[in-house]
């Protein structure tokens, strides 16, 4: 499956944050002196009054970020997931999530696909950090206008905090610019009988290109864009795999505490199923271009048609 273009869900972010700006004069938007890469620096530019930079004081940060939504505002915090989920984790549990306060966590530079700035930055832990925390929502969008719909979603969500995971590069647009995301709802992107593909952020176009592949085979593989991990849509996926009776999780995130755990705990408890986990089985990450990385570590659509051939083969 070839794919016509590539955009960086930051980037869709950076543009869409900056035009709620001028729609709703409550949110405000904080940063750790990354204005640039996380493309908060686009509000910044157009709502100078309401565009805070903490400079390299996270902790500091998301305490401020607690008190402007307790006084009325909605704030948006953004960072690199690995600053943004685990140096102030404590942080985001004390003050944001015991109280269940709504500020709009936003964290770009997630995965593998920070690329050469290597382990220490390539955060594969996040939604894991984040889906632990009670009242904490956690969200991955799959491509540029998916990220669109879910920062307007996260403006306009005053029931409590919300996570939401974006990447440095750019990869596949999978859906159009009239697409509607819905908070707490799988979205069943190819229907089939044989096996079911859970996928969440750019792992879903991996899936879809590895289902042309399958269909190639006469194996018809149900992709599920699965892009709300917290709530998951357990309806979803459990009918999914009732009907196939195998079902494969893809992520760009380690195996434990994500997507894949969060499937399997669904499916142990309500239709226990045959699983094989596709992303990072308990290593770190190191320097490396985007794409190389994700194929080293079978991040990709041949990854997937392996796990498949797995569980298929049993």
């Amino acid at each position: 499956m070839s794919f016509d273009r590539r955009e960086g869900t930051r980037d869709a972010y950076g543009k869409t944050l900056a035009e709620l700006g001028h729609e709703d004069p409550r949110i405000v938007v904080l940063t750790a002196d990354l204005g640039g890469s996380t493309k908060t620096s686009l509000f910044a530019a157009e709502h100078p009054a309401r565009f805070f930079n903490m400079g390299v004081a996270e902790a500091n940060m998301i305490g401020t970020a607690a008190g402007l939504a307790m006084s009325g505002f909605r704030p948006f915090v953004s960072t690199f997931a690995v600053f943004a989920t685990g140096k102030v984790w404590e942080q985001i549990r004390q003050v944001i999530a015991y109280p269940n306060v709504p500020v709009r966590i936003v964290a770009t530079h997630a995965g593998l696909t920070v690329g050469e700035d290597g382990a220490s930055h390539q955060m594969l832990e996040d939604v894991s950090n984040m889906r632990v925390l009670p009242n904490l929502r956690v969200i991955v969008p799959a491509d540029a206008p998916e990220a669109v719909a879910v920062t307007r979603f996260a403006a306009s969500y005053d029931d409590g905090p919300i996570y939401v995971r974006l990447a440095r590069a750019a990869f596949p647009v999978v859906h159009d610019e009239r697409f509607s995301f819905r908070f707490g709802r799988a979205e069943i992107l190819t229907t089939g009988g044989d096996v079911t593909v859970v996928a969440c952020g750019l792992m879903v176009s991996a899936a879809l290109e590895a289902a042309e592949r399958l269909a190639g085979r006469g194996i018809a593989a149900e992709v599920i864009n699965a892009s709300t991990i917290k709530p998951l849509d357990a309806e979803t996926i459990v009918a999914s795999a009732r009907k196939t009776g195998a079902v494969v999780t893809a992520e760009e995130h380690q195996i434990v505490g994500g997507l894949g755990s969060s499937v399997c705990e669904i499916l142990s408890e309500q239709q226990p199923t045959r699983v094989v986990r596709v992303g990072i089985d308990d290593r770190f990450g190191q320097s490396g271009s985007a794409e190389a990385l994700l194929s080293h570590y079978g991040l990709d659509a041949d990854g997937i048609v392996a796990a498949v051939n797995q569980i298929l083969a049993v």
